[in-house]
């Protein structure tokens, strides 16, 4: 019988590519957005985002082409007293690799909400994210990502 290694093997036998600082700078830039997102603080998210970036956003089937794709859907999101807020984003389990000025990380947030008006608080996502970014002088700006919210 065949048997796939753990993820602890996978994991261990792994060696990133490119310099750790390089790739710090990465983590912290993708850590920004979610900082931002908890803050309600766009422009701080935006920051970190090419506004010409692709993204496949795990609400919507269509891959998005830039920041006027993004603010369209980020306009039809829930709103009100009965949308679900989110109060913490945890981001972990990161695998970064980096190229010169181009770099790729793997990693998973976990999502929790506030209770609803109900006193009901739903269940924490969990989400698989793929990001790639660019190099753009100093700053690391996302260039494509991609989610999945895993059941």
């Amino acid at each position: 019988m065949n048997s796939v290694p753990d993820r602890s093997d996978s994991r261990a036998a792994y060696r990133p590519s490119g310099d750790a600082a390089d790739r710090a700078a990465v983590w912290s830039a993708l850590l920004d957005i979610y900082a931002g997102f908890t803050a309600s603080d766009r422009e701080r998210i935006d920051a970190r985002i090419h506004p010409e970036a692709t993204v496949w956003d795990s609400a919507v089937p269509e891959l998005l082409f830039g920041r006027a794709d993004l603010d369209r859907i980020r306009a039809d999101r829930p709103t009100g007293p009965d949308a679900p807020k989110v109060v913490a984003i945890h981001a972990f389990d990161e695998v970064i690799d980096v190229w010169g000025d181009v770099a790729l990380a793997r990693y998973e947030l976990r999502v929790e909400f506030a209770p609803a008006a109900d006193g009901t608080v739903a269940a924490p996502e969990r989400i698989r994210n793929t990001a790639v970014a660019r190099r753009f002088g100093s700053e690391w700006l996302v260039v494509h990502n991609h989610e999945d919210v895993l059941a």
